[in-house]
């Protein structure tokens, strides 16, 4: 099994949606193991609502930290990702060559 399939390779998924799949993935993990291990894995998922709650508020994400650092080549890691035209690729305004 491959680590990356070549849809993804093309076409990298970008910051945002990383995010999300991550906070989605620490749900469901807490759930099974708040099922199936202990009751007190559910503290996981509330502090995943909540770190998503105050991420909404104050724009601080701790997950966007690390993922930038995991994937520095995905579209919107270095910040800028800022395209207003709807010809324009994700991160094709920023002009820092990093996608």
């Amino acid at each position: 099994m491959w680590l990356f399939s070549v849809t993804q390779l093309l076409f990298p998924m970008k910051l945002e949606y990383r995010i999300r799949v991550l906070a989605g993935s620490m749900v469901l993990a807490s759930l099974a193991l708040g099922h199936w291990v202990s009751p007190w894995w559910l503290l996981l998922a509330a502090f995943v609502a909540v770190n998503l709650i105050q991420s909404a508020f104050t724009g601080f994400c701790p997950a966007c930290g690390i993922l930038r650092k995991l994937f520095p080549d995905s579209p919107g890691a270095c910040g800028c990702d800022s395209s207003t035209g709807s010809d324009e690729k994700p991160g094709d305004s920023c002009g820092c060559n990093k996608h």
